[in-house]
């Protein structure tokens, strides 16, 4: 790190690069962007932990904040849903961070990379939700709640109406999503989407699009706790949040005209990655 700064105007300009495309993947995919700052800072830059992980919540609420304005401008985010999951993440993620000392991480690491993998795998199957069909019969507790909608797709250059499904099963899944957030200090957006694609049948977009939603108010509520523990550095924080913004901004452009299938792919690919490094973590290899 002492190395680095020494020369900051490449490191800056570097660190500034790599922040464009995490934010460019984070708001095309939901994931806000710290999935591959963190490790990009650890093992690229040799930067500590507590600080690569201070510098990818300020990844997060920029990812956040430059696309949800828009997703939510565009009818893309379901606004219901996502204040209806948030409820369950957050509380999910407080039991998570209660019994965290009590719990071995590595088998925890362990457990995360065999769910991610089987969510990538759920998600290929998935792959024929992604041509529009009619609405189908509605979960009665989305019609009482009004979580059905639609969304304007531009590749198809229509409007795509959509029924929510399994809101009960969402809901718990997103407890377990935040539960697993808290304990491992992972951002959960790689269990949100697959959650609300696979149990409550949500467009792919939809789900990115409310994904993104969702982690910046998560992330918000936590970053006056790492900014007060000093694990938010300027000159971490300054170049990730100026790049992760700009790249935000590409990612909605991209995401509003990409076929679904497409943002599909890639979201399985950033999953078996993700997968990879857990279980390597789980072994004690990280």
């Amino acid at each position: 790190m002492h190395q680095l700064i020494t020369e900051p105007l490449p490191f800056e300009a570097l660190l500034f690069g790599i922040s464009v495309a995490a934010g460019t993947l984070g708001a095309i995919l939901g994931l806000g962007g710290g999935v591959m700052l963190v490790p990009v800072l650890t093992l690229g830059f040799g930067i500590n932990i507590r600080y690569a992980i201070g510098a990818s919540i300020v990844s997060v609420i920029a990812t956040s904040s430059g696309a949800a304005a828009t997703y939510v401008r565009d009818h893309i985010t379901n606004i219901r849903v996502a204040m209806l999951l948030e409820v369950a993440t957050s509380c999910g993620a407080l039991s998570g961070a209660l019994i965290a000392a009590y719990v071995n991480t590595r088998f925890l690491f362990g457990v995360f990379a065999a769910i991610v993998f089987y969510s990538a795998f759920a998600m290929v199957r998935g792959r024929r939700q992604d041509v529009p069909h009619a609405p189908g019969k509605p979960d009665p507790l989305a019609k009482r709640l009004s979580l059905d909608s639609h969304y304007p797709d531009k590749a198809l250059g229509r409007d795509v109406p959509y029924t929510v499904h399994g809101v009960k099963l969402g809901f718990v899944l997103m407890i377990g999503a935040g539960m697993i957030s808290g304990l491992l200090g992972v951002g959960s957006g790689v269990l949100k989407v697959p959650a609300m694609d696979r149990a409550m049948r949500l467009p792919i977009k939809v789900s990115s699009a409310t994904s993104n939603f969702m982690i910046g108010v998560t992330a918000a509520a936590s970053a006056g706790t790492y900014f007060m523990r000093g694990d938010i550095l300027p000159a971490l924080a300054a170049p990730v949040a100026l790049g992760v913004l700009g790249g935000s901004w590409i990612g909605t452009r991209l995401m509003m005209s990409a076929p679904s299938r497409h943002i599909r792919i890639t979201f399985v690919f950033v999953l078996i990655a993700v997968a990879v490094e857990m279980g390597l973590r789980a072994w004690g290899m990280r």
